[in-house]
């Protein structure tokens, strides 16, 4: 088969399909994040009414081989029983799975534990394509590879695919990298609009930032305090406006659908009802929940249960690869194929300067008819972030794709073709010649449903990537599991389409589309020390936040300084960030750079000052600020505002003094914004309003 199992070198990860051999996998049913999510709740039930079950049921003789009495067998649901069946046939006398079903006490002891256990065996079971069985057996072969070190790309020769490379501040486009300009592709765009579906990948916590909540709850800035998840939401609403004005149908809805996780989906859920949906209509927004797998503690796949609790099977994130599956099995691929929408876009949850190049990218997919397009920034050679590739194969031209390739695995591919000087920057830019994948999608609806309803049904090519205790490499520091990414769907296209598949990227200044929050302040500031420019940290990625957007105001005209390099940041709890202006323009004033260059004419802000722009009516002409400006304007307000001068105390950041007890949302940030000062102008009335030197609002019509 083409997608037959591999595995890594270096980072010791191996791949597999998920589909059950010949068939169709049958669909997933992701009902809960622990990975038994009616395990405790039916575990009482199904002890309660195992004798009106089976109670005289006899003991298979696979199970009663491995000690499994009738009395104890009795206890269980027919569920349970299958599930647990399933277990010890499919570990046929390796004994692999034996300290999950070996050695149970005679009935009347633990009992309840017992049941537990296999009603979580038979959530797993019925979770899994093939089965529990089929995913301990594809975790076998991968395990074997990933401990052999199989090298995956032995087949293939990696070259720099088709893409674009758009600058926001580029003018003319570079005819030998390019073929567009911004302007253009953004403007391509824009004819797209009303035909889109925003898929928002949101299963993880903020653990690694130190945050225990979920991270689209986290604030993007504290200037306006607004919530990924708001800002995302704003900028959908926003294009969905600028849609009613392109087709002149005020009809034209927006769908965003959020795959949650069993850690996210109550406080996702949540975070929308105490936001009232932001302002979305009812149904606008769907919710799909992934599950979790089973975890497995050694080479062999046995399965990962408690250390305090031999009755619990461990589980462990699955991957948001399963977004591909979920979109199909609940229907929405069939709804938007239906609606005639043409394209769906796949956003990660926090990464807010990444909404800047949905449109452009969207544009670009329309004009070369690419079937998947990947958003990706400039990277460095050696980097540690994945890079798209053109893996061509050495036989078959047919398996050869374009694709995400690890960056621990491009080295050792690079170095055995060409020069075999491995992963090096090209001495004209500085920069790896292979872009670096910012996990950011746009995918086209005819090919992505094909492709999904295809053999796999959209489950995605899995990997394990186990860490070992030593160079044996059989045992593991910590239980690993199968995982699988939503970026490695061009497999499925390589697979349901062959050559004809269409796939490609374009490439963004880092600036302009890509600084994630992932990482803690103290491994951000670790990183700094260690000479890291991005340390992934909030504090980075809200300052990035705020040098994007003086970026878009000079080259609009305004006099404002913009932090452009290093040597311009200044540390704040270890952190390098700007000094300032902090300026966020948001999605209601302006998602395109036609509208900023309309929007604004002159003006002037010194660098302690702090700008907030909201209103796609709203035109700023000629301001002279010196502190904090807030204006809002609501729908069908149309607000000019011409030599407004500002003078206020503004906004200070002050920094968190060692010790101190603060709130982890705080915390993180390493700071405080205390807020002294600052002019706030607020209009919801629609009209046409107009405001002077003197900060008055003056109705006109």
């Amino acid at each position: 088969a083409a997608a037959a199992a591999v595995a890594a070198v270096g980072k010791s990860a191996a791949f597999l399909p998920r589909g059950g051999g010949g068939g169709s996998p049958p669909a997933l049913a992701f009902r809960g994040g622990d990975g038994a999510p009616s395990a405790a709740a039916s575990s009482s039930s199904a002890l309660s009414s195992a004798v009106e079950s089976t109670d005289a049921a006899a003991v298979p003789d696979s199970v009663s081989a491995v000690g499994i009495s009738s009395a104890n067998w009795s206890l269980l649901s027919d569920r349970g029983r299958t599930a647990l069946r399933r277990l010890i046939e499919g570990d046929d006398g390796a004994g692999a799975q034996g300290h999950v079903y070996g050695d149970w006490p005679e009935a009347g002891e633990e009992d309840e534990g017992k049941v537990r256990l296999t009603e979580q065996l038979a959530d797993l079971d019925s979770s899994y394509p093939g089965g529990l069985t089929a995913y301990l057996t594809k975790a076998r072969a991968l395990l074997k590879e990933s401990a052999e070190g199989t090298n995956p790309f032995s087949d293939y020769e990696a070259s720099v695919p088709q893409g674009e490379y758009l600058q926001y501040d580029t003018l003319e486009p570079d005819y030998e990298r390019t073929g567009m300009t911004f302007t253009e592709a953004e403007q391509t765009g824009l004819t797209g609009i009303a035909d889109v579906a925003f898929v928002l990948v949101a299963g993880g916590l903020g653990e690694r930032l130190g945050y225990s909540g979920i991270k689209l709850s986290l604030e993007t800035n504290l200037v306006t305090n607004k919530s990924y998840l708001a800002m995302y939401a704003t900028y959908i609403q926003a294009m969905q406006r600028m849609a009613h004005v392109k087709t002149g149908r005020r009809d034209v809805r927006i769908p965003l659908v959020i795959m949650t996780s069993g850690d996210t989906d109550g406080p996702t859920r949540a975070l929308l009802k105490e936001m009232n949906h932001f302002g979305f209509d009812e149904g606008q927004i769907s919710i799909v929940c992934q599950d979790k797998v089973a975890a497995l503690r050694d080479s062999d796949a046995g399965l990962s249960v408690a250390d305090d609790d031999r009755w619990k099977v461990e589980t462990k994130p699955h991957g948001h690869g399963d977004v591909h599956h979920l979109l199909l099995r609940e229907g929405y691929v069939d709804r938007w194929e239906g609606e005639g929408r043409k394209h769906v876009v796949f956003l990660q949850d926090t990464n807010a300067l990444i909404v800047n190049s949905v449109l452009p990218t969207l544009g670009v997919s329309i004009a070369k008819g690419f079937h998947m397009n990947s958003i990706c920034i400039p990277r460095l050679a050696g980097e540690a972030a994945g890079a798209i590739a053109r893996l061509e194969h050495k036989t078959d031209p047919e398996k050869s794709l374009t694709i995400n390739v690890e960056y621990n695995q491009l080295d050792p591919l690079l170095k055995t073709q060409g020069d075999r000087k491995g992963d090096v920057a090209d001495p004209e830019t500085g920069y790896s010649p292979y872009p670096g994948n910012s996990n950011i999608l746009v995918i086209e609806m005819g090919a992505y449903a094909k492709t999904l309803r295809g053999e796999d049904q959209g489950v995605v090519v899995e990997f394990v990537n186990p860490k070992y205790k030593d160079e044996t490499r059989t045992a593991f520091k910590k239980p690993t599991r199968l995982e699988c990414m939503m970026q490695d769907i061009p497999k499925l296209f390589q697979k349901e389409m062959g050559s004809d598949a269409n796939i490609g990227f374009t490439n963004f200044d880092r600036w302009f589309s890509f600084s994630p929050a992932k990482n803690s302040l103290e491994s951000g500031v670790d990183a700094v020390n260690s000479g890291s420019t991005a340390p992934g940290t909030m504090s980075s990625a809200e300052s990035d936040k705020y040098v994007q957007n003086q970026r878009k105001l000079k080259f609009a005209g305004m006099d404002v300084s913009v932090t452009a390099d290093q040597d311009s940041l200044v540390p704040i709890a270890g952190i390098p960030v700007t000094p300032g202006p902090r300026v966020i323009l948001c999605p209601g004033f302006a998602i395109t750079q036609e509208e900023i260059m309309n929007k604004i004419e002159g003006g002037k802000i010194t660098d302690r000052s702090a700008l907030v722009l909201e209103g796609e009516g709203l035109v700023v002409k000629n301001l002279d600020l010196d502190g904090v400006l807030i204006i809002r304007a609501g729908h069908d307000c149309s607000v000019t505002v011409d030599g407004l001068v500002v003078r206020n105390e503004g906004y200070v950041l002050e920094e968190i003094p060692e010790g101190a007890e603060v709130p982890e949302e705080v915390a993180i940030r390493g700071y405080t914004m205390n807020k002294k000062e600052a002019m706030e102008i607020i209009i919801t009335e629609p009209g046409k309003y107009e405001i002077g030197k003197d900060g008055e609002v003056k109705k006109l019509l």
